[in-house]
């Protein structure tokens, strides 16, 4: 099943972070926090990996409308974007909301979900 929306961009990696970033944030998204899972990795592990950032994106009205219709959706909150070498190429990706919230048994959130899809896929289509 997929449940990501993925893009191979013509950046470099830093590069392709700050692209992201503005573009999220066109859609109304923030970044709460970035997780660099190569030091973190690295310094748990002591094991080598390929540059991998995972980023919490967080569009308030939405959050707030998610919340109001399901209390327990904070379990699937922030939408993670992440952003990753791969064989020397560069991606970027994002939940897919409609899937991962697809779960839950409640019509109106899906709503919300697919209104969320879209502004994360025209953000990665930014890039």
């Amino acid at each position: 099943m997929d449940y990501g929306y993925k893009k191979e961009v013509n950046l470099e990696l830093e590069e392709a972070v700050e692209k992201i970033t503005e573009e999220l944030k066109k859609e109304g998204f923030g970044i709460l926090s970035t997780i660099d899972m190569k030091e973190t990795l690295k310094n748990k592990l002591d094991v080598d990996i390929e540059e991998y950032k995972i980023m919490e994106a967080c569009n308030p009205p939405n959050a707030y409308k998610a919340i109001q219709t399901e209390q327990d959706i904070g379990l699937m909150l922030p939408c993670n974007v992440i952003v990753y070498k791969k064989s020397g190429g560069v991606f970027v990706s994002a939940i897919l909301p409609t899937v991962i919230m697809g779960t839950i048994n409640n019509k109106n959130l899906q709503t919300i979900a697919e209104n969320i899809e879209n502004k994360l896929k025209k953000a990665i289509d930014g890039v």
